[in-house]
């Protein structure tokens, strides 16, 4: 063999030996990355999931028993804070329709007879113009007027009628006085009727707007040989 063919042997390998290394050095970071991304079944590897961490983003079967019971933790504790949520918030609307809406609600009767006495020309005689006219229930220690409590009591009674009753104060420039309410509803009716609405003011008759007893008077009862027939 002669020597130049001995010297392009020697290059050649020269050659392959750099390609070759040159391959491997390319090769390297992905069966790096390779090596460090994948657990030893195979799949990639990813973060444990815990009870604040899991979005849902892998299925079910994807989950250690660890990971099932902090997503089942998870799951039970949000339908409980929407469970609680939804009671909150018929709680709420039931107490704002027995406050504002219901029939023998205080706060209904109560705004529906100042706006009577604001509308009745012998109230505004005596207290003064129907729009500087205030009303209020019950004097507290609190400094707000609005904080005051309105006096009254339902009762019922062994006939199952209804018996609502409630006082206030209303206040005018010119004077003020006390309102007095007495409304009923029976079994069978869906609204209270009054059956007392009147202002008392000291040193003035008393303003009945409502009297049902005045209203219907008894039936006269006669005599007949001594006996009674009504």
């Amino acid at each position: 063999m002669s020597g130049k063919t001995r010297a392009l042997q020697l290059a050649y390998h020269a050659r392959s030996s750099q390609l070759q290394n040159v391959q491997a050095l390319r090769e390297a970071p992905c069966r790096f990355y390779a090596t460090q991304g994948s657990s030893s079944t195979g799949r990639p590897s990813r973060r444990a999931i815990t009870v604040t961490s899991d979005d849902g983003r892998y299925h079910w079967s994807e989950l250690s028993t660890g990971e099932k019971a902090a997503r089942g933790t998870q799951q039970s504790f949000n339908f409980v804070f929407v469970t609680a949520g939804a009671i909150g918030t018929l709680c709420v609307a039931y107490l704002l329709y027995q406050e504002l809406f219901a029939a023998d609600s205080k706060t209904r009767q109560f705004n529906r007879a100042v706006d009577r006495i604001k509308a009745d020309s012998r109230c505004r005689e005596l207290l003064g113009p129907g729009n500087r006219i205030k009303a209020y229930g019950e004097p507290t220690t609190s400094k707000w007027a609005r904080a005051r409590p309105l006096a009254h009591t339902v009762e019922m009674d062994r006939f199952g009628t209804t018996h609502f009753k409630m006082h206030f104060h209303m206040e005018g420039p010119d004077a003020s006085g006390v309102v007095n309410i007495h409304m009923t509803k029976r079994g069978d009716e869906s609204e209270l009727q009054y059956r007392l609405l009147s202002l008392t003011v000291p040193g003035h008759e008393t303003i009945y707007l409502e009297n049902a007893d005045v209203a219907s008077p008894k039936r006269a009862v006669g005599k007949m040989f001594g006996v009674q027939w009504r």
